[in-house]
């Protein structure tokens, strides 16, 4: 009797085994035949399939280009990869909110075929699946008056509601009620009068430090780096890198700031008198920005504390000198999180930790070399994600932007697909 149900049990596993490799849920050559797998091949960061199709409203040069200066103004019409002026060299402390147009530039780059791309322009509105919003809402906040009482904030206002009447008149912004549009506002006070009125959007900032849950969120919204200020280290090949650099903990900046930004006047008196530490009060001009770079260059640590925002372009400054950031926040949104792990290459502190008389620096003089040296070496192999350029090239800060949107997509194809469905085909209107 046993002897029957030991073959009838032996029938039911073949037969079931069978069937799992005739239906592809079973592989008998990863048990038998390993060396005959496929090896298994590195990701790249940024490979995802084909690239992205976007289409780019053709505005006038008045929202873009027209506000770079006089000559960009007054430049022929339409903006193509052949008049694109370059970004000024003299822009100062305006480039770290320029990703608006590194963004645009990128689209009008018609490649040579054989780098790989995140996303392509489309001249077929009917054949994208992103639509790109060129207004560059942060030069014009910097432009066009910060004070409510300037005459030339009412420009910046005109802007705003010249843009959003073409928008609304769109009958692709009307199909998805304009969640398939990617619109850059990474200024804090980027498109201020009508904010709200384009909450559906994808929008590319900076942080949420000035907006509520309801205006924006990582379910729709695509967190940005701060374009740098100071330059790459290029060349940072220093056999002992950690001795090579003498400052422990560097900082040099814009004291007083708003929100979570005043604990950069409480860190001034906390750090004051340590001599490895290097915290100075300083604005942004062209010659700060050379010591700065200096600075981070031969420090071993960079301070990160909240700006107006949580965010502040130091962090990436700091990524790009190899300086391990020390970030100093209870709450920030940092970009491409999801794809790279900050806590590789960079420190955290409360503030409460950090408000701590001693305990910072104490905990950054004990830090282990090894690991420093680790983290210095990881900075290194991150850094060109946060680069910004024309061309764009791969894995850039550009690529990993067009990378994000496509992670909010699925959402605002979502309603694109509703509303086609309650839309009467032509066919059928014919037919009646």
């Amino acid at each position: 009797m046993y002897g029957k149900a030991a073959i009838c049990l032996s029938f039911v596993i073949l037969f079931l085994i069978s069937c799992s490799i005739y239906v592809g849920t079973v592989d008998l050559r990863s048990y038998f035949f390993p060396l005959l797998q496929s090896p298994q091949v590195p990701r790249s960061l940024c490979a995802s399939g084909p690239p992205l199709r976007v289409y780019m409203y053709d505005l006038p040069r008045k929202f873009h280009v027209g506000m770079m200066d006089r000559r960009s103004f007054e430049g022929p019409a339409p903006v193509t990869a052949d008049n694109l002026p370059p970004w000024p060299s003299n822009s100062g402390i305006k480039k770290q909110h320029s990703v608006e147009y590194w963004l645009m530039a990128s689209l009008l780059y018609g490649g040579n075929g054989n780098e790989d791309r995140e996303a392509v322009r489309v001249s077929d509105p009917e054949s994208a699946e992103a639509f790109f919003v060129p207004f560059f809402s942060s030069l014009s906040f910097n432009t066009h008056g910060h004070n409510m009482t300037d005459p030339e904030t009412e420009v910046d206002r005109r802007l705003q509601v010249e843009l959003l009447e073409f928008l609304q008149k769109s009958k692709y912004y009307q199909r998805s009620g304009g969640r398939d549009h990617v619109i850059p506002m990474t200024h804090p006070n980027a498109f201020r009068f009508l904010r709200q009125e384009l909450n559906a959007s994808i929008l590319i900032v900076v942080d949420f430090g000035r907006y509520p849950k309801t205006m924006s969120s990582l379910s729709k919204d695509v967190v940005a780096p701060y374009v740098h200020v100071v330059d790459s280290f290029t060349d940072d090949d220093a056999l002992d890198p950690y001795e090579s650099r003498t400052t422990l903990l560097f900082f040099r900046g814009n004291t007083v700031r708003k929100d979570q930004g005043k604990i950069r006047i409480k860190l001034a008196k906390i750090l004051s008198g340590s001599d490895d530490v290097h915290y100075e009060k300083s604005v942004a001009t062209p010659k700060n920005i050379i010591m700065s770079t200096e600075g981070m260059r031969s420090s071993k640590f960079c301070l990160h504390p909240a700006g107006d925002t949580p965010s502040s372009c130091r962090l990436f400054d700091a990524i790009v000198s190899h300086c391990v950031p020390v970030i100093v926040s209870d709450k920030i949104e940092l970009p491409y999180e999801d794809e790279i792990d900050y806590s590789e290459f960079s420190i955290f502190f409360s503030m409460k930790e950090a408000l701590e008389p001693g305990y910072l620096v104490n905990q950054l003089r004990q830090f282990p070399k090894d690991r420093w040296v680790e983290m210095w070496k990881q900075l290194k192999t991150i850094s060109h994600h946060f680069e910004f350029q024309y061309p764009p090239k791969k894995e850039d800060g550009v690529n990993m932007l067009w990378r994000q949107v496509k992670h909010k997509l699925p959402r605002a194809q979502l309603a694109v697909h509703r509303s086609r469905r309650l839309k009467v085909p032509d066919w059928w209107q014919r037919r009646r």
